[in-house]
């Protein structure tokens, strides 16, 4: 482009826009919709690039966009067959034929080609909004395996955009991010924002302080000042789905971060019988609708000060 930039688009509902002239740049991959209803973050992110449309040599960031399952959002729902963001991973079982594995293919594809020789610094922001209230209204789940240095920088960002709660996630649930972490190094997150809405219907206010720690990470701006130090968890246990019995002993109006004291129960499951392990544990994504054999919940508990 007349801005020094090669413009790609390795996929439907992927661009990619880097530096003609090599260099050192960081890397930023930003994915909204990869649950089709949760289009606030479709909103704000279209605001920051539009915003730098009209200055596009104020793009400092070798950036790709992903708009993740881009049948599901033109059908307003979450998903065609099963959860995008639980396919990327080796094993797929019964779903290896579902729409969203071909679509996370493409996305996989994509993702190793935008890093691939990418310089040391590489982010990956995947934004979503939760199906449920919370105590935390903005939350993130951050891989415990990114490294130190970038676990830093990204905490310290996650602050800048106001976001509550951020979760040390020891191990994969087949997420994207989780995905970019482990194979690609990016100081990835899944980065939790209000709530489900329709698209062009979303009260953007709530998205703003995400919107412009965005907008200021792809300008390569200073850090901005952090809106609140965020409170940090570590997964205690998942709670897994281990058959079409699973029963969780809390309904549907439960928020995000309830607490639940030690030795309560969490869900029975035939003979398995979850319960609190911790003085207390504190419930996030609880979802008794999965299918069998995914996480239909995880505990956590607050990290202790280093």
């Amino acid at each position: 482009t007349q801005a020094g930039f090669t413009v790609a688009l390795p996929a439907a509902g992927i661009v990619t826009i880097k530096a003609a002239q090599g260099g050192e740049r960081a890397s930023v991959l930003v994915s909204v919709g990869v649950h089709g209803d949760e289009t606030g973050p479709i909103e704000v992110l279209a605001h920051v690039l539009d915003a730098l449309s009209q200055q596009p040599s104020a793009l400092q960031v070798d950036l790709m966009v992903c708009v993740g399952n881009i049948d599901a959002i033109a059908c307003g729902k979450r998903f065609i067959d099963a959860d995008l963001n639980r396919m990327f991973r080796a094993q797929r079982g019964s779903l290896a034929a579902a729409a969203e594995a071909a679509r996370a293919d493409a996305m996989v594809d994509a993702t190793t080609a935008f890093f691939d020789g990418a310089c040391a610094e590489r982010w990956h922001l995947d934004l979503h909004t939760a199906i449920r209230p919370s105590v935390y209204p903005t939350f993130a789940v951050v891989p415990d395996l990114v490294a130190e240095q970038p676990k830093a920088a990204l905490i310290d960002w996650l602050g800048q955009g106001a976001i509550g709660a951020i979760i040390l996630n020891p191990q994969s649930a087949g997420t994207y991010s989780y995905y970019s972490a482990e194979h690609h190094g990016a100081a990835a997150s899944t980065v939790e924002l209000g709530r489900v809405g329709t698209l062009g219907q979303n009260d953007l206010s709530q998205f703003a302080d995400v919107g412009t720690a965005l907008d200021r990470l792809l300008r390569g701006g200073a850090p901005g000042a952090v809106k609140a130090k965020s409170h940090v968890f570590n997964v205690a246990q998942e709670i897994i789905k281990l058959s079409d019995e699973f029963k969780m002993t809390f309904d549907r109006a439960t928020q995000n971060f309830t607490a639940l004291r030690q030795g309560e129960v969490i869900a029975t499951d035939g003979d398995t019988v979850y319960t609190v392990k911790h003085a207390e544990e504190l419930v996030v994504f609880p979802n008794p609708d999965v299918r069998v054999g995914l996480r239909a919940g995880l505990m956590v508990v607050r990290a202790q000060p280093a």
